[in-house]
């Protein structure tokens, strides 16, 4: 059998304060530093203990070239070997073993291992931090305040006030009132459908092709334009939805194929169902899992990295891409009169789970939402120029 050690391998040594009550006793502060290293694997989807003595096996085995089992046993030992191959931080050249193939599908993904572990690591399931920050007193920014003091200020001084430049009086047009209107809904009507209008003018505002060019070089290769940019122009975010409450469409999982302008049904569900996976998709924060359309943002990271191949820059623009296209739908949405969120609070395991995602291909970094605002405002929503809603929690605007 030949080794070598998985292609993306971070160490963390990591503190934790314990109780020490010998220290107590003694005259001490009562507490224990204990230290614990780790191996962040993403491969495995997990953290995993290590000692220093397999940190320096590890670095001893190549990631790139494969190395006989029995020479490296006759150096370190076959036992070390095989408890570090069991945990998937050494991996044989048997292509069934589910940890060798796994890593191997990482590698062909041509992920930069900080990138990887920062996704791979940063994946939630079964998360309810909307239920978290309401029993933690963290929902209103007075508690934020509270509780961790004043933030920083909301922006930076790098002159002297009298040496600061006014500028002319900004022009205005309809689009700065759009603008204005612009703001994360957090009270959807929830009883209020979209209709199939709607949904596919904001499907084709959005992640629609407004336009495609076929490059021909060894093969068609498809090139989008979306009305959002996107890094080397290759658009791989792809649109996965929640429906709960469309006219006519059943409840249930869709995909949205962007040239076709069309909808694959994926799974129909009962609306119960819909709305227990739309409150686990956003860790439980109600407020956004009432919207009647959720999109999980999922980039498909082949795509992307195919052109940027194990790149410092790559995992930054694959999240700058989901950015733009949440803004295009927040002003899609503001449009229409209707209300928008986006929020990276997800349970992207659980999404992944529900749409039959591959995470090593396909990726949740994001979920979006857009519907009817209700009539009056329960949560609190920033819209300090009161253009939506009134002071006494009415509706302001259409």
């Amino acid at each position: 059998m030949r080794l070598r050690r998985c292609a993306h391998l971070l160490f963390e040594p990591r503190e934790a304060l314990q109780f020490d009550l010998e220290s107590l006793a003694a005259g001490g502060d009562g507490l224990h530093t204990e230290l614990s290293l780790l191996a962040l694997a993403p491969h495995r989807q997990q953290e995993i203990p290590v000692s220093p003595g397999d940190v320096a096996l590890l670095a001893a085995v190549p990631c790139t070239a494969w190395s006989d089992f029995d020479a490296l046993a006759a150096v370190h030992g076959a036992a070390p070997l095989q408890d570090l191959l069991a945990r998937g931080l050494l991996v044989g050249d048997d292509a069934v073993s589910a940890d060798a193939v796994q890593d191997q599908r990482l590698r062909e993904a041509n992920w930069r291992t900080v990138s990887a572990v920062q996704h791979y690591l940063g994946r939630w399931n079964g998360v309810r931090s909307g239920d978290d920050l309401q029993r933690a007193g963290y929902v209103t920014l007075g508690e934020l305040i509270a509780k961790l003091g004043e933030p920083p200020p909301a922006a930076q001084s790098r002159a002297a006030a009298d040496a600061r430049l006014a500028l002319p009086p900004p022009r205005t047009t309809d689009f700065d009132e759009l603008l204005q209107r612009r703001a994360t809904c957090r009270n959807f009507d929830a009883a209020a459908a979209l209709t199939q209008d709607e949904l596919a003018t904001m499907l084709h505002r959005v992640f629609g092709a407004q336009g495609t060019l076929n490059l021909e070089g060894g093969g068609a290769t498809t090139v989008l334009k979306r009305n959002s940019p996107s890094g080397g122009g290759l658009h791989p975010t792809g649109a996965y939805l929640i429906v709960q409450r469309v006219s006519g469409l059943a409840a249930g999982l869709y995909h949205y194929r962007p040239v076709e302008h069309a909808l694959e049904p994926m799974r129909e569900m009962t609306i119960a169902d819909t709305a227990d996976l739309a409150s686990r998709s956003v860790a439980a924060q109600a407020y956004f899992a009432a919207a009647p359309v959720l999109v999980a943002l999922a980039v498909r990271f082949p795509r992307s990295f195919w052109k940027y191949r194990n790149h410092a820059k790559a995992y930054r623009v694959a999240a700058l891409d989901v950015g733009h296209l949440s803004q295009t739908l927040y002003l899609s949405a503001t449009d229409l009169g209707l209300g928008a969120f986006v929020t990276a609070a997800v349970n992207e395991v659980e999404i992944e789970q529900a749409f039959g995602l591959d995470p090593l291909v396909e990726g949740v970094l994001a979920v979006c939402g857009f519907g009817a605002r209700a009539a009056r405002r329960v949560a609190d929503e920033f819209d300090p120029n009161g253009r939506i809603w009134r002071e006494d929690g009415s509706r302001a605007s259409g």
